[in-house]
This record gives C-alpha cells, sequence and structure tokens, in this order.
C-alpha cells in the first residue's frame, strides 16, 4: 500500500515536471523583445510577420509638413457690435436708442500664395470684421487689407505689408484620385500650427452650406481632423502642393467627429486671380435651372443611363437658348470634363468666364449632341465687370444687376437688386435685401449709375418702383 502511494506521488511530479518543461520552452524561453541582441535568424518565423513592418512605401509626412507650416498664417479678427438693452432709467438719460458696444474676436486660418504677400482665407472668417490681424508661423504679426471676397465659394483674399515670405505652391486638385493621403495644417482652437494628416475620402460634395444664389459647392472630403479655427487652412498633397482651402466639418457635437471638408484649389485659383485682377469674381453662367439625374427621374424623364446634369428649364436669352439646347436635356460633359453631377458642372463652369466658348455635351432621346457655347455674366452679357462698375452704396444700399433668370421670374427687362442695407434713406422706407428696384424718378435703372444719375449723384429722389423678395410690386412718390 505505502509503494503504491510513493509511485503515485512520483508519477505526479514526472507529470508536473513536464508539464513545466512544455511551458518554459513553449512561452518562456524566448528572446527578449527590444533587446537588441536577437538576430534575424533567431527570431520565430511567426513572430517575424506580426512585429516586422516593412518600411519602403510609408509615407513619410515630416518635410512636407516642415516646409508647410511656414506658409499658413493665423488670422484673427475684431469686430464691434452694438447690442441694444430695454433699460427704462437709462432709456430716460440717452433716449430710446440706449446701446453698449461690445468687441467680439474671431480667429480663423489662411495660406500665402505670393512672395509680396497676398493670402487666402474663408470667406465666413473675415466677413463683418472691422479689423483683420495676421500673424505669421515666426510670431510676426500684420493688419491685413480686404482685397475682395466671393460668398459663392466662401473665399476671400488679404493682404498684408510684407515680402520675401514663403509661398505654397498651386496643386491640380482634378488629379486628386479616392484614398490619396492629404495633409491639413490650421489653428484649432488657437493652437498654431497643427499638421494633421487623412484620405481623400470623396469629392464633388454639396452640402447645402452657403447661402449665395451663386453658391459653388464641390467639396474635397477627407478624413483628416479639422476643429473650429481651421478654416481657411491649407489642404496639401504628399508632394507638398495645396490641393484644397479647408472649410468645414459635419459634426453633431461642433468638433471633428470623421469627416471634414475642402474647396479644391482649381477653383481657388480662378477666384482668387479674378478677386486679385478685378477685385470681383468673373462669374460665367450656362443659362439653365438643373438637377442631378436620380433614378426616379430617369424613369420618369425615359433616360436609359442614371448619371449626369438634367436641365429643368432654359433662360430665355442665355448661352444654352442661344446654341439651342431644350429642357430635358441630360448634360453629360462640360468642355471636355465628364459632369455626372450638378456640384461637378458647377465646379467646371467656376473656372470660366463671361465670354470663355466650351463645348457641351448632351444626351436628347437617347442620341449625343454636341453644342458650342458662348458663356455669359449673370446680366446676360459677355463683358466683365471690376469692383464698383455694377454696384455701391447709394441711399444706404447696395446694388448689383438682375439675372437673365430674374428678370424672366419678374417678366421685367431692368432693375437692381438690393443685396446690403445699411442706415440711410431707403432703411427708412423699409427697403430690405432682396428688393428688386427697377425705376427711380420715372427713369428705368440698370446699374448704379443710372442710379446716379436719375437722382442726381443721390441728391434727388422723387419716386421709386419695385419688387418686394415675396413678388409684391410697390411704389413710392415723395413731395418736394
Amino acid at each position: 500500500m505505502k509503494g503504491r502511494k510513493i509511485a503515485g506521488v512520483a508519477a505526479i511530479a514526472i507529470v508536473s515536471a513536464l508539464v513545466a518543461l512544455f511551458i518554459y520552452t513553449r512561452f518562456l524561453d524566448k528572446p527578449v523583445i527590444g533587446s537588441g541582441e536577437v538576430t534575424e535568424e533567431q527570431w520565430p518565423a511567426h513572430f517575424t510577420n506580426v512585429f516586422t513592418v516593412p518600411q519602403e512605401g510609408l509615407v513619410d509626412f515630416s518635410e512636407v509638413a516642415e516646409n508647410i507650416v511656414h506658409t499658413v498664417v493665423h488670422v484673427k479678427t475684431k469686430t464691434i457690435q452694438e447690442n441694444y438693452y430695454q433699460n427704462p432709467i437709462m432709456e430716460f438719460f440717452y433716449g430710446d436708442n440706449y446701446s453698449r458696444s461690445r468687441e467680439v474676436k474671431g480667429y480663423g486660418s489662411g495660406v500665402i500664395v505670393s512672395s509680396d504677400g497676398y493670402l487666402i482665407t474663408n470667406n465666413h472668417v473675415i466677413e463683418g470684421a472691422d479689423e483683420v490681424e495676421v500673424t505669421l508661423n515666426d510670431n510676426r504679426t500684420f493688419r491685413s487689407t480686404v482685397i475682395g471676397r466671393d460668398p459663392s465659394t466662401d473665399i476671400a483674399v488679404l493682404k498684408i505689408d510684407s515680402d520675401r515670405l514663403p509661398y505654397v505652391r498651386y496643386g491640380d486638385s482634378d488629379q486628386l484620385k479616392l484614398g490619396q493621403w492629404v495633409i491639413a495644417i490650421g489653428n484649432p482652437f488657437n493652437l498654431t500650427s497643427t499638421v494633421t494628416a487623412g484620405i481623400v475620402s470623396a469629392k464633388g460634395r454639396s452640402l447645402g452650406l452657403l447661402d449665395s444664389q451663386y453658391r459653388i459647392e464641390s467639396f474635397i472630403q477627407t478624413d483628416a481632423a479639422l476643429n473650429l479655427g481651421n478654416s481657411g487652412g491649407a489642404l496639401v498633397n504628399v508632394n507638398g502642393e495645396l490641393v484644397g482651402i479647408t472649410t468645414a466639418i459635419i459634426s453633431p457635437s461642433g468638433a471633428y467627429a470623421g469627416n471634414s471638408f475642402a474647396i479644391p484649389v482649381n477653383i481657388v485659383k480662378k477666384v482668387v486671380k479674378d478677386l486679385m485682377e478685378y477685385g470681383e469674381v468673373q462669374r460665367a453662367i450656362i443659362g439653365v435651372n438643373i438637377a442631378d439625374v436620380t433614378s426616379e427621374l430617369a424613369e420618369e424623364a425615359n433616360i436609359d443611363v442614371v448619371k449626369g446634369v438634367y436641365i429643368t428649364n432654359i433662360v430665355p436669352g442665355g448661352a444654352a437658348d442661344e446654341a439651342g439646347m431644350k429642357s430635358g436635356d441630360v448634360i453629360v460633359e462640360f468642355d471636355g470634363k465628364n459632369t455626372n453631377t450638378t456640384s461637378e458642372l458647377e465646379e467646371q463652369v467656376s473656372k470660366k468666364r463671361p465670354g470663355d466658348e466650351v463645348q457641351v455635351v448632351v444626351l436628347r432621346n437617347k442620341r449625343r449632341l454636341d453644342y458650342d457655347l458662348v458663356l455669359r455674366n449673370i446680366a446676360g452679357g459677355l463683358d466683365l465687370v471690376r469692383a464698383g462698375e455694377d454696384g455701391g452704396i447709394i441711399f444706404g444700399v447696395r446694388l448689383e444687376p438682375l439675372t437673365l433668370a430674374e428678370r424672366s421670374e419678374y417678366r421685367i427687362t431692368n432693375g437692381m437688386k438690393v443685396t446690403k442695407v445699411q442706415d440711410g434713406r431707403f432703411d427708412d422706407l423699409g427697403i430690405r435685401e432682396g428688393y428688386i428696384i427697377f425705376e427711380v424718378n420715372g427713369k428705368g435703372v440698370n446699374s448704379y449709375e443710372d442710379i446716379k444719375e436719375a437722382t442726381e449723384n443721390g441728391s434727388e429722389l422723387k419716386s421709386l418702383k419695385g419688387i418686394q423678395s415675396n413678388g409684391t410690386y410697390f411704389s413710392y412718390q415723395f413731395r418736394q
């Protein structure tokens, strides 16, 4: 009995020893990772696949970031706001218009595009600002001048008094492909010179962010992290070329949530050049109302391919009308580029100026037709405009010419649209943004100069006729 007990203990000891030996050789007797003493031959094959990361082919952003960070600036704005209060005591002493001024500060980013101090930012960064200050990456600070703004693309051009500045080179946003690496540089949360990276997630995104009647939205979507303050910053490719101006994010919390958007540089280049040369963007139009081709629309309109841009209406007297295009046509190419969506078509048109000749390919009744178009300006002409030629402040309002579409909609042959209202005679009359004025002192008006001439340079106002935003006509007669 005692002998059996000893044999059992011995058996258990042997089994324990074997188990311990198995565990040691299998799991514990391994080289120490990172010790520097293990050769490649000694490394187990199954660990090599897990821990050895090949360096060839990896993207190194350090050199690009180090160079581009000097071309991105910090834009700071100051705005004086008048806050009105209801205070019976103060109103007794100061009248009904008791108010108190308050300074509001804002911030964003900008990108230097020339050695002599021209830079790009977003229009929404500096809109309404009384003062715009620019701080370079070397901490030098300058007061900047606003050269021009374009709400339709959310681009603004600033100028600082400096030279021999580092600047970014333009790239080609049309060549961007989905999945390509891009780098975003800006000043989120007032943190200067912040670099993030991501890939191009989508192109030609339209988000409905801009309010302008002629808004151009064909954003580059990336997953590079952007936050408040990145607006107006640089989106560059791995070669350090500017491919976009960072503009917006979609987020339920207001902070980065995985998607960010930039204006393609091929749109930016044209807008910047126009603002620097003319002070106004030379906007060309086809003269059509358009919609994306959807499955429902394709079935309803008997279109055999669900792609292209459907023409819902032709504006009389526009480029498309003059060329012979018709409602129901589907635009599939513009100037040699495929146009599968409205945002793609708008992007291509935005690169053109009034007077430019382009070829447009449409599908009509399953036939492919080519048209040669001469693009027009918003008033239906071929002329370029300069800042102040067709707009200015008179009687406290700023006006701009009517488009062909607006003339057709309201069935009038002339008129000016109110785009801004300040203190003045028209404000007292209740004139608001969006109102159309087509007659002043008995004379039809088509331009700012027409109004100046009809009113003796703004000194005499006898009568006024126009249309409210809701289409209602109004008429005023004034005693002299």
